[in-house]
């Protein structure tokens, strides 16, 4: 009983985890979120330019 409980709790917070984690990208913006933004060549320049 004690076993099923931990695990969906585990289960439950990465879950919780990974929702919060998305979130805060997803309020970043497309650019700023990737992880490629700084070697990234394509329409990522003008937020380089911008943070700079």
């Amino acid at each position: 009983m004690l076993f099923n409980i931990t695990i969906g709790a585990l289960i439950f917070g990465y879950a919780a985890w990974t929702l919060i984690k998305f979130v805060k990208r997803s309020r970043k913006g497309k650019c700023a979120a990737c992880e490629l933004n700084r070697t990234c060549q394509s329409a990522c320049d003008d937020v380089k330019m911008k943070n700079s």
